[in-house]
């Protein structure tokens, strides 16, 4: 079993791909196994496997605040 990153509700994760709308900035709305996540562009929701989301993410981006 490998080390998750740590992702929480609520942070930016910037893709290495962009989506079809052209942002690749998605918000995360649920953590698990999978990340559902909201597309910054177009408001599109989907659900990915945390290990496909943590294999095409460029970088990750937090609330000041939270930490």
């Amino acid at each position: 079993m490998g080390v998750y990153m740590d992702i929480r509700q609520g942070d930016i994760l910037h893709m290495k791909k962009a989506h079809p709308c052209g942002s690749k900035d998605w918000v995360v709305l649920r953590v698990g196994m999978d990340f559902k996540l909201k597309c910054q562009g177009c408001g599109r929701e989907v659900m990915l496997p945390r290990s496909k989301a943590e294999k095409n993410m460029k970088s990750v981006t937090r609330d000041q605040a939270e930490r």
